[in-house]
């Protein structure tokens, strides 16, 4: 029997694990929607780290929240969001990152993830890669609804998706 997926805070010495499967998940999720020359950069990975090791330790970061999916000990998954600054936005947070790698797909340790860093009562917006459809349903599964925004960086397409807090979708 595996173990069961747990989800903690990140600490600065995830930071290499943590850029391992941000490139892990790349690879496995946008071979064919990122250039090759990207993915496949030697030093694609290294400067994951750099960023994970600085969003871990930073003060620009200390708003942000930042989570792993661990099993066995092992980082799957990992997530981070943070508040958004700019009070004409119709939401207040932003879900930056949340990748879980393909052999964790149906785990559950998206939702747990995306529950580490994103609280119910918290209007939040994301940018997901188009095409990427499982993505695109994990989102809508959970809440998420795409408002026809785009944007294209470095020929990848993204669409924005939003959640509106609990309380906001009753109403």
């Amino acid at each position: 029997m595996r173990p069961p997926v747990t989800v903690r805070r990140a600490r600065p010495e995830d930071a290499s694990e943590m850029a391992r499967v941000i490139v892990r998940s790349w690879r496995e999720t946008y071979r064919g929607v990122v250039p090759d020359d990207v993915l496949d950069d030697p030093g694609f990975e290294s400067a994951r780290e750099r960023f994970w090791t600085a969003a871990l330790t930073d003060e620009r970061y200390r708003r942000n929240r930042i989570a792993v999916a661990e099993r066995g000990g092992e980082v799957i998954g990992v997530a981070m969001s943070g508040p958004v600054d700019d009070p004409a936005l119709e939401w207040d947070h932003h879900l930056y990152v949340l990748y879980v790698v393909a052999a964790e797909h149906g785990s559950g340790a998206g939702l747990a993830l995306l529950e580490a860093v994103v609280r119910p009562d918290e209007d939040v917006a994301l940018w997901v890669a188009d095409p990427n459809p499982r993505a695109q349903a994990f989102y809508r599964k959970h809440g998420f609804v795409a408002d026809g925004a785009v944007q294209v960086d470095d020929g990848v397409r993204d669409i924005r998706m939003l959640r509106l807090s609990a309380d906001r979708r009753r109403a």
